[in-house]
């Protein structure tokens, strides 16, 4: 897996919420995590690529249920046709959601995905995009998770930063993920959004 710097048109960030993010239950990363999202999103919209933020909606009672505080998205929205927020009921952001739709309607061919869990929903929505026939680049340091906890009798502890690489690299061959967030470079969709459509899928 090489390093490419070719061009994405379209940005996914992957629940990067509260409870993610803030506070006692944020993962180990999330300083980093969070400047590293915040850059991508700001070149993404300069450059008029497509912008969806995946919110991520947990169970009653879980720290991300819905209309509680950690539900909420820590990064700012501008909505418009070229950014959208989409709720998302599993891991896979494909699944029983329009961001499929979304990314076919804009003429989107290349995608770059952040956010969390590494293992979990980006892995997820990343594979998905890869068996759409999507190019998908995964920046190493732009994805993160919590540490996996031991197991007596089966594993120690496996730090977070391994879980991560772990869920990158199992993406294989066909994913991008030694490249870095600073160098993922953007460009408009062939196909610009409907003007007017909705910007907030929730």
């Amino acid at each position: 897996m090489t390093q490419h710097t070719q061009p994405v048109d379209a940005l996914i960030v992957v629940d990067v919420q509260s409870a993610f993010v803030v506070g006692d239950g944020a993962v180990p990363a999330a300083g980093r995590l969070v400047d590293r999202t915040t850059d991508l999103i700001a070149r993404a919209r300069r450059d008029g690529a497509l912008v969806v933020h995946l919110q991520n909606d947990g169970p009653p009672g879980s720290e991300d249920e819905p209309h509680t505080p950690g539900w909420e998205l820590h990064h700012p929205v501008e909505p418009g046709p070229s950014e959208f927020v989409i709720r998302k009921p599993r891991d896979d952001g494909f699944h029983e959601t329009p961001l499929g739709g979304v990314l076919a309607d804009a003429g989107v061919t290349a995608i770059a995905v952040c956010g969390v869990m590494s293992e979990m929903c980006v892995q997820a929505t990343a594979r998905t995009a890869l068996a759409r026939g999507y190019r998908v680049v995964v920046p190493h340091d732009a994805h993160a998770t919590q540490d996996c906890p031991a197991v007596p009798g089966i594993c120690e502890a496996v730090p977070a930063a391994t879980v991560s690489r772990v869920a990158a690299y199992a993406l294989g061959s066909d994913a991008e993920v030694t490249v870095s967030a600073a160098d993922v470079t953007f460009t408009a969709p062939a196909a610009s959004p409907a003007t007017g459509a909705a910007s907030d899928l929730r």
